[in-house]
């Protein structure tokens, strides 16, 4: 990875972490058990990847350091993404006992706080963008973007279709389906809310769509080749999940060889993409390699 870039995404990490327990110490209506859990996940130490995305394509788009607006775009899909996470763990979904390194929040507390706390963290997001940015209609712009993406017909629809697709012969159409909805369509609207608060031109929107698609469908491909190779350990999560629960995954489908091939060639037409943007988009392409070559 860059210096350079490692240093900066590392930085935008620390401002999220700063960004989520003022946004919750704000809020001291919410019930003490659901507070804690809430703080609990958001707490967890993670990459903030998505997050991250929402300031690096602001700042790509308007050439200006990332500002209180995009922290705040930042943390509400922060919010979204954890979530996710917390109902992703849940028995009746992947049944995980870790998360991020630490126990999952049901195992932290119980299962119905962490289905209260998923639901707690997917309603606050809208409410922190709709109440925290003072522009109406950028502010309506991003709850769009991210209700989308995490709706029945982005996130949830992959979820869905992940679930349906355990211990059944699949296809490659099938599996890229399942990607793009559940994992990629987060990764575009984080691009997407990036450059809505950059002021991006419906053009360079259209580019950033198709990068961050490119990028989330190669992240997820990525996570398919990590499950089978490394540790609990490293990943900070129960290695080899994928293979027990019969998941339908790039690796099962088509062999680790050619998922890391598939892996490469995206990696490749999300820099292409970048192009148009010059210079501009030097930190989007350096964000594409590292999703390349991560290790967790």
């Amino acid at each position: 990875m860059d210096k350079d870039f490692g240093a900066d995404l590392k930085n935008k990490a620390v401002r999220i972490d700063k960004v989520l327990p003022q946004i919750l110490a704000q809020h001291a209506d919410i019930h003490p058990r659901m507070l804690e859990a809430m703080r609990y996940t958001l707490e967890a130490p993670g990459k903030r990847l998505r997050a991250a995305m929402v300031m690096m394509c602001q700042e790509a788009v308007s050439g200006r350091q990332a500002d209180s607006v995009s922290e705040i775009a930042a943390a509400a899909i922060e919010m979204v993404h954890t979530y996710s996470l917390i109902h992703d763990d849940l028995p009746a979904m992947d049944d995980d006992d870790f998360r991020r390194g630490r126990p999952s929040c049901h195992k932290q507390f119980d299962e119905p706080t962490a289905i209260l706390a998923g639901d707690a963290l997917l309603t606050f997001a809208f409410e922190v963008i709709a109440s925290k940015i003072q522009d109406g209609t950028l502010a309506a712009k991003l709850i769009s973007i991210l209700a989308s993406a995490a709706g029945p017909a982005g996130m949830i629809a992959g979820q869905m279709a992940d679930l349906e697709a355990q211990n059944k012969q699949g296809s490659k159409e099938h599996l890229e389906y399942i990607h793009l909805n559940k994992t990629a369509k987060m990764f575009e609207a984080a691009c997407l809310m990036g450059g809505a608060c950059g002021g991006a031109d419906s053009d360079t929107m259209t580019l950033l769509s198709r990068f961050g698609l490119k990028v989330g469908l190669a992240f997820q491909v990525a996570d398919d080749i990590l499950d089978v190779e490394q540790s609990s350990d490293v990943l900070g999560k129960t290695a080899g999940k994928d293979q027990q629960q019969g998941k339908l995954t790039y690796p099962a489908l088509m062999g680790i060889d050619k998922a890391k091939q598939l892996l490469t060639d995206l990696t490749n037409q999300a820099v292409e993409l970048l192009a148009p943007m010059g210079k501009r988009g030097k930190i989007l392409v350096s964000l594409a390699q590292m999703l390349n070559n991560r290790v967790r």
